[in-house]
């Protein structure tokens, strides 16, 4: 563990001796690859932690009404006051340039 601890001591030395714009090179080089693969590995394992619940739990909710009433278009009720597949709560009127079918 001294090897170790000794090394990154050494490193860090080496990045604050640089001027800034050489640092920043160096740490971007190192920070976005290190993002990239930490925002991978939480994709994956909440992926899984989210499948897993909706085997266990099931895709429906107690009060969740989700159908079609037409292909493509899903239609039911989220949470109260609201309509799955709409971007508005169901008792706005809609916009003049809209149908009411």
């Amino acid at each position: 563990m001294n090897a170790v601890a000794s090394w990154w001591d050494g490193v860090e030395l080496w990045i604050a001796g640089l001027s800034f714009v050489p640092q920043v090179a160096v740490v971007l080089a190192v920070v976005v690859p290190a993002a990239v693969v930490v925002a991978v590995v939480a994709d994956v394992v909440l992926s899984a932690v989210f499948d897993a619940r909706r085997r266990i739990v099931g895709t429906d909710r107690p009060g969740r009404v989700v159908g079609t009433d037409r292909p493509g278009r899903v239609v039911g009720t989220d949470r109260p006051g609201r309509v799955v597949g709409e971007d508005r709560p169901s008792g706005v009127a809609p916009a003049a340039t809209e149908s009411r079918e």
